[in-house]
């Protein structure tokens, strides 16, 4: 096996709870050296549970600074002078106030990356912005969730992860060009950016998006969840030759779906699609129908709870230091990654 291929670049990590500690995490995974630096009472995300902080954590050396001290700030330069790059997820005055910008530390590094992971960016004040606080704030929550009931967050932190995989690849990116520089990666910009085609539809044809019961795809028919006579079946039925394969497998009569044998006649008639697949999907459960429509090519997935998807991708999980944690998704021919334990605080602090 190889080495991983960020071996020999060096990264320093200033974040604490989830966005920068995740980009470093993944890159630590691909082989780079990630020094966490740490004020005295730690990432924040240690007084969550040991577990939490596991998980975003492992396989990082930790050194224990006081920014706000001559000291720490000396040991910061010299931790900058021998490193590729720095993440950091804090307020943006705290970014500057503690010299965590391109700005500050190029005198002890021309060439250091600097990511600033902020809710609005570096220069847009500081008002909170945790990640269901800018689901809410780039209309996420507003286009999730039943066309009658309230607005609805996913359950688990997409603006956090998202940033910091837009992070790492900034980072990266910045450092293959062989220039230093600041890099702003905003949680706000992020998760905007992900709603590409539905603010397309929006900015260039004037259609704000609309909630469909399940969830609906805004486009696909049918594409959604769907109840069956046990448990709940996501189904993505894109290709008219994925909805033949569907219609006869299911036997529904060719006469109820006449009128619409095209993709473009399915969204047309959108309830009368959804009409006749619902009835045809609650003569079988989810799990069978998965058994029975996955052979033939067709993208369904009947919907499991984490204990149950879990238990179905065990090559997803590996252990480091004790826990039981989810592997890298970045599967490099040649390259295992070290899944090393999480560092204990201040653990590499020169003494």
């Amino acid at each position: 096996m190889t080495a991983g291929p960020l071996a020999g670049i060096r990264i320093l990590e200033a974040g604490h709870i989830l966005a920068g500690p995740y980009a470093s995490m993944l890159l630590s995974d691909l082989g780079a050296e990630v020094t966490k630096i740490e004020p005295p009472t730690g990432d924040m995300s240690r007084q969550v549970s040991d577990a939490y902080f596991a998980s975003l954590n492992r396989g990082k050396r930790s050194v224990c600074l006081d920014l706000t001290t001559p000291a720490g700030q000396n040991g910061l330069h010299e931790l900058v002078a021998g490193a590729h790059a720095l993440i950091v997820n804090q307020k943006p005055s705290a970014i500057r106030k503690l010299g965590l910008t391109y700005e500050a530390l190029r005198p002890h590094n021309e060439k250091i990356v600097c990511v600033a992971i902020t809710g609005y960016g570096l220069h847009a004040g500081d008002d909170p912005a945790f990640d269901y606080v800018i689901q809410a704030a780039t209309g996420v929550a507003a286009m999730t969730g039943e066309p009658d009931g309230p607005p609805t967050l996913p359950g688990y932190s997409a603006a956090d992860n998202s940033a910091g995989l837009t992070a790492a690849l900034g980072l990266l990116a910045q450092i293959l060009s062989g220039r230093g520089g600041q890099i702003e990666v905003s949680l706000r910009d992020v998760m905007l950016s992900q709603l590409n085609y539905k603010a397309s539809a929006y900015l260039n044809e004037g259609d704000p998006p609309v909630r469909h019961p399940y969830g609906a795809h805004a486009f696909y028919v049918p594409a959604q969840l769907f109840p069956t006579a046990d448990g709940h079946l996501a189904m993505f039925l894109t290709h008219d030759r994925y909805w033949r394969t569907f219609v006869a497998e299911t036997a529904i009569d060719p006469a109820e779906v006449a009128a619409f044998p095209t993709m473009a006649d399915r969204a047309a008639h959108r309830e009368e699609v959804v009409a006749v697949v619902t009835r045809a999907l609650a003569a079988d459960t989810a799990r069978n129908w998965e058994a029975r429509l996955r052979p033939l090519g067709l993208p369904v997935a009947a919907v499991r709870t984490l204990p149950e998807a879990l238990a179905d991708a065990p090559d997803a999980i590996i252990e480091a230091g004790g826990f039981r944690l989810i592997a890298s998704p970045i599967r490099i021919a040649g390259h295992t990654p070290s899944y090393r334990p999480p560092p204990t605080l201040g653990q590499h602090t020169p003494t």
